[in-house]
């Protein structure tokens, strides 16, 4: 896989869209710049320093720099493009796939791994099977190309546009990965997934079972249950556990009351705030503000 920190963004250097509508064959090329190769319609079949590649809607390959490429037969095709550069990218062998998809998309902590939080993990060759996805992928290229040819002023947010495509990418193609894998069904790791996103963006609001049955579809306790095999956490408590982090971040960074920081992250009663506090941190939030300033921990 390729391994890209997204704390650096890309330089884009050439996009668009090309839709030969009589078969064609794509010509031998070797540049300095990787390619991202987005397929529409159609096929497009390469070569890539002796591997072959078919392309069919939905996937995507990542060509790679001072390697030949070439196309090995003539087809119809549509497919967006990018020319691109990164100032950290490699390619990282992945020896266990899905254990990588399950630390980044269920957010499973592994002991003795480094923090990758800043990693995007791209497959060089897969492909976006999910309906909605991929038409959400085909609207980020088409956004992308908007800002694109504006030019000048809209090159960084092209560029920002480009890195929130390639993490959904991603995101794709680990869970396709995942789902190959595990032996679960593909709709259980979906509903997961969906409880993950929604739970984040949500946390700081009241969220009631009968909410998360209506957001993800299906019974809450069948609902808790995947979600517990899959993160170690009920519901519950890994929204608690996001709103604690966020706590703590926020005790860290302002000089917030101890009741506006639990009112900001979803837990407005003070003391229930600093029970699910000293439960998940082992200190009152109080006693944690003290221990950041230096000052001795007073009990009680």
């Amino acid at each position: 896989m390729l391994a890209v920190n997204m704390d650096i963004l890309p330089k884009i250097r050439l996009a668009g869209f090309v839709s030969y509508k009589t078969p064609w064959i794509h010509f031998k090329r070797n540049t300095d710049e990787y390619l991202l190769y987005f397929i529409r319609s159609g096929e497009l079949h390469m070569r890539e320093n002796g591997t072959p590649y078919v392309l069919r809607r939905g996937d995507v390959l990542l060509l790679e720099p001072n390697l030949d490429h070439e196309g090995t037969r003539k087809h119809v095709c549509d497919y967006y493009y990018v020319h691109f550069s990164h100032a950290d990218i490699e390619s990282r062998p992945i020896a266990d796939a899905k254990s990588l998809a399950r630390r980044v998309l269920l957010e499973e902590e592994q002991s003795g791994s480094d923090d990758d939080s800043n990693i995007c993990y791209l497959g060089k060759h897969f492909g976006i099977t999910n309906k909605p996805a991929l038409l959400q992928a085909f609207r980020g290229m088409d956004e992308l190309r908007e800002l694109y040819y504006r030019k000048q002023y809209n090159r960084n947010l092209t560029a920002l546009r480009f890195s929130q495509l390639l993490i959904e990418l991603s995101r794709e193609n680990l869970l396709s990965e995942l789902q190959r894998a595990d032996g679960r069904s593909s709709k259980s790791l979906l509903k997961v997934h969906a409880l993950l996103d929604y739970i984040h963006h949500h946390y700081v609001d009241k969220i009631t079972s009968r909410q998360i049955e209506e957001a993800v579809g299906g019974n809450f306790d069948y609902l808790n249950r995947i979600f517990k095999q899959s993160t170690g956490y009920p519901i519950v408590q890994y929204t608690n556990k996001i709103r604690i982090d966020h706590a703590k971040e926020l005790i860290q960074a302002t000089d917030l009351s101890i009741g506006e920081i639990g009112y900001l992250t979803g837990l407005n009663d003070p003391y229930y705030f600093s029970k699910v506090f000293k439960k998940h941190v082992g200190l009152s939030p109080l006693q944690y503000q003290r221990s950041l300033a230096g000052e001795p921990r007073i009990d009680g």
